[in-house]
């Protein structure tokens, strides 16, 4: 469609030129065929238009557009993103540090970062910003985009923010200097027992090799004796950060990943014989969400028999991207290779050109399909390779785990998926804790806060207030998804008043995909072989679904909030 529209925009303007040019007199440069035609019809709008034209705010608009019609993963990123893009992936940014909500047109406070400037100049959880320098801040012009414009800033510099604080009948004004944000990729680090250890790795940044180091010593000195990586949800990042990582537990000369492109020399990288956990037993988690850099990790670890992995078909994302950056700040992530994993295998998922949309409902499709429910329901497609002991991979689609668990949806209903969808546990989890806060603060772990929360009849307490909010109560859904419920409310009022950590070892008690990296740890499954394979083959761990009809089982409430 881009692509006609353009091609009518040229036919269009050479038939006004040639009646122009008969009928006026006018004269037009002939549109060359070069390089430059862009240039040409920019300067030709700019020129002769009967309007004026904002020539910058098309090209703004074109850029997207163009980029679409190389691959889904070639995108073109505004000036004014480019920084946000970024910041993930850098480990740090310059702001306030706050964690926030937008809710009734007002910035909630919803964590503060320890350490940071706003903890230091007393600013808590709960907090109402109605000013920001002096400037009413409340209303239709509150947005994520224009909070963090307000709130970030060079280190240093100062703002100042009002708020309203529960109990109190006046505003505080608080003057914050702002500084180094620290945003880390490890999101829990934890003994799930007396021997097995638990890291879960949300993106591959500049500072996530660090992290896992510091993760990896703290779990040593507790004594551990395996390790479950956990890479589900992890879009990737960095490729030389999961190269570092993958270095750490393997033998010396073994190929982690190769590159290669039209205009890129095949460039490979091995591991140096420097890991220090070359022995250690190793289990990877990963989903339909797991991408990119988590994907090369896997499959140097698939690739290598270094150890098990565990789960669903990640998603398939087998091109390298160059950052290139224009003079006005805004860049563009440009396609330069596809990846290989050690058999030599591109995990590349199949797309067509200039069709983003289809691409993007590729996990709705898998879902239709069964995908998510039974192993059978998977059909490789793509070329056999093979594994450093013969044991068969697939390109062309994303890591197929040596073990395939099912997504669980037995207690999912359409009434517990429209709570999900429309918001509504996320904001009654917000206002519970905002409005019990200096109660729930008074606990400093996840087991007695648990304990606490199952004597306040939350569930019920929720159900009518989804009442009041127009989803009608259905009394035979609300008892199928009970436990959906309770773990959804909890772990999202755990989360809101300890840290991440807590939320996650919250919601892994009763993760099926974990539990069996347990059992295959206790039973001494941690070292892939043929047989394996063989037994694993064709598994049917759950029944093929009709529709896709479900939202997460669980809410996320780190993804609800922005930090600033």
């Amino acid at each position: 469609m881009p692509i006609i529209i353009a091609v009518s925009v040229v036919v269009g303007i050479i038939i006004g030129t040639f009646f122009a040019n008969r009928f006026a007199g006018n004269r037009l440069n002939i549109i060359n065929t070069s390089s430059n035609k862009l240039n040409d019809l920019l300067h030709i709008i700019d020129d002769q238009y009967v309007d004026t034209v904002d020539i910058a705010a098309i090209v703004e608009q074109s850029m997207p557009k163009i980029m679409e019609e190389l691959d889904p993963h070639s995108t073109y990123i505004s000036a004014k993103d480019a920084q946000t893009a970024n910041d993930d992936l850098k480990g740090s940014f310059s702001g306030v540090g706050i964690q926030f909500v937008i809710r009734d047109d007002t910035v909630r406070v919803t964590g503060i970062i320890k350490g940071g400037p706003s903890e230091k100049v007393g600013i808590l959880a709960g907090d109402k910003i109605v000013s920001v320098d002096g400037e009413t801040y409340v209303g239709d012009v509150v947005t994520n985009e224009e909070t963090l414009h307000r709130l970030k800033g060079e280190k240093g510099t100062k703002v100042k923010i009002g708020v309203l604080r529960h109990g109190q009948k006046k505003p505080l004004s608080f003057t914050v200097v702002r500084g180094d944000i620290p945003l880390k990729s490890v999101d829990a680090t934890y003994m799930i027992n007396k021997e097995l250890g638990y890291i879960k790795i949300k993106n591959f940044g500049e500072t996530t090799y660090a992290e896992l180091l510091t993760s990896l010593a703290e779990l040593e000195v507790e004594g551990f004796k395996g390790l479950v990586i956990d890479l589900r949800g992890n879009g990737g990042g960095y490729l030389s950060a999961a190269i570092q990582m993958v270095n750490e537990f393997l033998p010396k000369n073994r190929l982690i990943v190769y590159t290669q492109g039209r205009r890129s020399r095949r460039e490979e990288y091995r591991s140096d014989g420097r890991g220090s956990y070359q022995d250690l037993p190793l289990i990877v988690l990963i989903d339909e969400t797991t991408a990119s850099a988590s994907e090369i990790f896997s499959g140097a670890i698939q690739d290598n028999d270094r150890g098990i992995i565990v789960g669903r078909r990640s998603f398939g994302k087998g091109l390298v991207q160059q950052p290139v950056e224009f003079a006005d700040g805004s860049l563009i992530h440009l396609t330069i290779a596809r990846y290989y994993t050690p058999s030599g295998r591109c995990i590349q998922k199949p797309y067509v050109k200039g069709q983003p949309k289809e691409y993007e409902m590729d996990l709705i499709t898998r879902y239709e399909r069964g995908e998510f429910f039974s192993q059978d329901s998977i059909h490789q497609t793509g070329e056999e390779y093979k594994t450093s002991i013969g044991r068969i991979v697939y390109g062309g689609g994303g890591i197929m785990p040596d073990y395939f668990v099912a997504e669980d949806t037995t207690a999912l209903t359409p009434y517990y998926t429209e709570c999900v969808t429309q918001g509504t546990i996320a904001q009654y989890c917000f206002e519970y804790t905002d409005d019990n806060r200096e109660k729930l603060s008074t606990f400093d772990n996840a087991a007695e806060l648990e304990k606490y929360l199952r004597r306040q009849g939350l569930v019920d307490h929720f159900i009518r207030y989804a009442d009041s909010k127009g989803i009608q109560r259905r009394n035979n859904m609300i008892l199928k998804s009970q436990h959906l419920f309770e773990q959804a409310i909890y772990g999202s009022i755990i989360y809101n008043i300890l840290e991440m950590n807590d939320y996650i070892q919250y919601l892994n008690r009763n993760d099926i995909t974990l539990e069996k990296a347990i059992q295959l740890f206790k039973a001494g499954q941690t070292k892939p072989t043929l047989h394996d394979q063989k037994r694993n083959s064709g598994t049917n761990s759950g029944k093929k679904k009709a529709a896709y009809h479900r939202a997460t089982p669980i809410i996320q409430p780190k993804h609800q909030g922005c930090i600033a």
